[in-house]
């Protein structure tokens, strides 16, 4: 998707510069089980190699079918490549068979982009945002009950007006859906791009800001982690799960127990 969205705003046709934009990787669906997708910001312009910010003038930023196709062919031309050199590490005549049968159905396939205009200002949409960036696939104040068989826990109901309903699962597969959404090393749930980018952020941001006639942001201002989380979370991480009213207010820290025995470290 990165390169996609670099690849169009590079292009002259539609705003020829560098782009800024963040990717949020998001894997679940509201029972857990998997929905992968990514959620993309993306900066209504990019900075000119000229050094001037170049809007759409469009009225829109790019075309979202041809950014389908062009991202389904750069995404199956990668897994084509891993596939190809897993077969020569020695994969079976019949993996290789059906990673073809595979690449097929993924062209075949229309594959979904959807973009459109926010309908707030920057800070609206960096606290839609927010809410995906530092939450994991359930929230403890949707599960209701827990027992030695099953949880249980609130869902919405896509296919009902997002109407909310009781789901229960066999704690084993609980569990199970729940790791589906935990990352493996080295994968990154949020990366930034183009202007963004941590090579050169400062410099790019400060020729966008410079073209745009912005003022640098005041570095005074910093905002706690606990303030962002009640913010963006609307204080559900503190909240009481019996009363649902009151938060949680710590007041000492809880020293590990240690180990039986001599030995008071775990085993290496």
């Amino acid at each position: 998707m990165a390169a996609t969205l670099t690849e169009f705003a590079a292009n002259p046709r539609w705003l020829g510069g560098t782009p800024a934009f963040s990717l949020v990787l998001h894997t679940w669906k509201q029972d857990l089980g998997r929905h992968v997708h990514v959620h993309a910001l993306v900066a209504g312009g990019a900075l000119a190699p000229s050094g001037e910010w170049r809007s759409s003038k469009r009225g829109f930023l790019f075309p979202v079918k041809a950014l389908s196709k062009v991202f389904r062919g750069k995404f199956v031309a990668a897994l084509k490549a891993a596939r190809e050199k897993r077969t020569s590490a020695g994969a079976t005549a019949l993996d290789a068979a059906s990673g073809v049968l595979l690449l097929a159905r993924l062209h075949a396939h229309e594959w979904v982009v959807y973009a459109k205009q926010p309908l707030g200002g920057p800070a609206q949409v960096l606290e839609y945002l927010g809410r995906y960036t530092h939450r994991v696939a359930i929230s403890n104040e949707r599960i209701i009950a827990v027992d030695d068989h099953e949880v249980r826990f609130r869902v919405r109901d896509s296919a009902q007006g997002n109407k909310k309903r009781t789901l229960a699962l066999p704690a084993a597969t609980f569990i199970d859906r729940f790791l589906l959404h935990v990352l493996p090393g080295g994968f990154k749930r949020i990366r930034h791009y183009g202007l963004l980018g941590p090579a050169a952020k400062a410099t790019k941001l400060a020729q966008a800001r410079a073209a745009l006639s912005v003022p640098a942001p005041d570095s005074v201002v910093v905002e706690s982690l606990a303030a962002f989380m009640r913010r963006i979370d609307r204080i559900a991480w503190a909240r009481c799960p019996h009363c649902g009213e009151g938060t949680f207010v710590p007041t000492a820290g809880i020293a590990p127990t240690p180990a039986p025995g001599p030995l008071s470290r775990g085993p290496p």
